[in-house]
């Protein structure tokens, strides 16, 4: 990837962790840490791997992908809306009266969710019956589906690891955001995973590649088109984040949901500017 492709996602994951931020701030209060530990993902899957058109949002053989932990919709309202799915500020009416824009994704409310989630555990389920879907109707698309590590203390998620490694659905991706902390807690201290989250995918028969810092689209991008490489099974992506990432309020605590004053807000927008504007300045 050249210098230019890696600076454009850059200033990608910048935009979508402003945006983000407004979109929450439009409520007051919402999941802002694990939204926000995201923005890098999402700015390489939608501005880089993922095929897709904003223009034809249920083209037949797009790539998918599923929002397994669901309370982090307003990062994939950022980014859909940046990639002009629809206005930008329509978002701004996060889990309002008559919204589009539900604190959890719902494809029948917004354009470009491929699946409704929310309860935890569940869109695993939904992405694995989508990979196989497409490959039993031959078509193209790759799934790519976010999963929280505290959302892994769910059965679901095993079960749908075991199923995914026997049918060797090598069109599915599963992304981990592990950012060691969870609604009560630290991962380790409410349930601990042991070796890891990626021992238990190994042990299961994925191919798992550990992104060391989960925030750099440079290490997630290689360790994507590493997972586009591999035939014969389900790739597991264990992204090492912050979570909060870039809010001033969320990221020194690492809070799950966060309410924080109008003054929190303004500044938190504010250094997000200025850290969107730096990322358009670097060389």
């Amino acid at each position: 990837m050249d210098k230019q492709k890696l600076h454009e996602l850059r200033v990608f994951a910048a935009e979508i962790r402003l945006e983000t931020l407004k979109v929450i701030a439009s409520r007051g209060f919402g999941h802002v840490g694990g939204s926000m530990s995201m923005a890098d993902a999402m700015a390489v899957l939608y501005g880089e791997v993922m095929h897709i058109d904003p223009k034809n949002p249920r083209w037949e053989d797009r790539d998918w992908f599923v929002l397994s932990k669901g309370h982090g919709g307003p990062v994939m309202y950022a980014t859909l809306g940046l990639k002009g799915y629809y206005p930008m500020e329509s978002a701004y009416t996060l889990n309002q009266p008559n919204t589009n824009f539900p604190s959890h994704t719902d494809r029948s409310k917004t354009i470009g969710v491929d699946l409704t989630t929310g309860s935890l555990g569940q869109g695993m389920s939904e992405a694995i019956g989508a990979a196989l879907g497409s490959r039993v109707q031959n078509r193209p698309s790759r799934v790519y589906v976010a999963v929280g590590d505290g959302e892994c203390d769910e059965g679901q998620i095993w079960e749908g690891a075991q199923f995914a490694a026997h049918y060797k659905l090598d069109n599915l991706v599963c992304l981990v955001d592990n950012n060691g902390r969870q609604l009560d807690g630290a991962v380790a201290d409410v349930m601990s995973h042991g070796k890891g989250i990626g021992a238990k995918f190994d042990a299961f028969g994925w191919n798992v590649i550990d992104v060391a810092d989960g925030n750099d689209v440079e290490q997630i991008l290689g360790a994507l088109e590493q997972a586009k490489a591999c035939k014969g099974k389900p790739t597991c992506l264990i992204l090492n984040t912050v979570k909060g990432k870039g809010a001033t309020f969320a990221e020194p605590s690492g809070a799950h949901s966060s309410q924080p004053t109008k003054e929190q807000w303004d500044e938190a927008i504010a250094a997000s500017e200025a850290a969107l504007a730096a990322v358009k300045n670097e060389k």
